[in-house]
């Protein structure tokens, strides 16, 4: 590392990074600890957002520590080498949790079944269903569960990581092509971060009903749309400088696209439902289909913003 600019901003990015990850980190130790200790963890000391965050954590540092290695033997392929690197380590620590960590409630169950019954509200009308979060507990669980949180994961590790390295890819370089589409890229992974502990410790105020709040129903609205618009980003940064059609419309179809597989995660979790931001024709579900025109509006939205965003930095 002979530039002194890119020096700084690799150093500056793993402090950076690292302090970030502290507390994540070091809760996920002090529970790993405990279970050593004690066989179990009671659940009113159980921290429910070291899942999957001290794992991210652990991702993400190892992925920017990592990176002049990356950069050097990868060369252009620096950002696929780190970010496979960095998605494996997420998830082998991620089953590893979910696995060997056990809650104490009124039985010791696995982290993965508690985890999950804490980042779902079961709507109260649907109680006599037979996915109650008693039967998650007693070993209803399947990873299908959880198809979207290992999908926000992955954005969140790679969208990070996209921006981590392209700047120090465009500090070696001195090519600033790519500047206003990482920049935009490292606010959309930013904001999206902070949307997602957000939801952690409030899951945005939804209630027991599947209906939800206005409140809920649109940090809910901006939570889905903004994960599509951070993946539509991160392809975009990829695609700048092709033709239109490749540069614009292929990163907003992937946005929609992502987006609706956050549906279809958050459909899977709710067992067919979807969480209703009101009642009518626009928020009740279209036919044989789920999803609302609102939940469409939203995932076209995603799309639309992401086109819009590529098209200012598009040359």
């Amino acid at each position: 590392m002979k530039d002194k600019s890119y020096r700084k901003f690799y150093l500056f990015s793993l402090a950076g990074v690292t302090a970030l990850s502290a507390y994540p980190i070091y809760m996920g130790i002090l529970a790993v600890n405990e279970m050593l200790r004690n066989g179990a963890i009671p659940m009113e000391r159980y921290p429910k957002y070291i899942i999957p965050y001290t794992p991210i954590s652990v991702a993400l540092i190892l992925g920017v520590l990592l990176l002049p290695l990356f950069q050097k033997l990868g060369k252009r392929l620096d950002l696929v080498c780190g970010g496979a690197l960095s998605v494996g380590i997420f998830f082998l620590f991620e089953r590893l949790m979910e696995t060997n960590i056990l809650v104490q409630t009124t039985e010791v169950v696995p982290l993965e079944g508690w985890q999950l019954s804490l980042c779902m509200v079961p709507p109260r009308q649907y109680e006599t269903r037979t996915w109650e979060a008693v039967d998650v507990l007693l070993g209803g669980y399947s990873p299908a569960f959880k198809l979207h949180f290992y999908l926000i994961s992955m954005v969140l590790i790679l969208s990070l990581l996209n921006s981590f390295y392209g700047f120090s890819n465009m500090i070696r370089s001195k090519d600033n092509t790519r500047k206003k589409i990482l920049t935009l890229q490292t606010i959309t992974a930013f904001g999206f971060l902070g949307m997602c502990i957000w939801a952690c410790f409030t899951s945005f105020y939804r209630g027991g009903e599947l209906t939800v709040s206005a409140l809920s129903a649109l940090l809910m609205s901006v939570f889905f749309a903004l994960l599509g618009v951070t993946v539509g980003v991160f392809a975009g940064s990829f695609t700048l400088g092709k033709s239109r059609k490749t540069a614009i419309l292929l990163p907003a179809v992937l946005a929609s696209l992502v987006t609706l597989l956050m549906y279809t995660g958050e459909m899977i979790l709710l067992h067919g439902n979807l969480y209703r931001f009101g009642s009518g024709f626009f928020f009740d579900g279209l036919g044989g289909i789920v999803l609302a025109p609102v939940d469409l509006l939203i995932i076209v939205i995603s799309g639309i913003i992401t086109a819009l965003l590529c098209r200012l930095c598009h040359r």
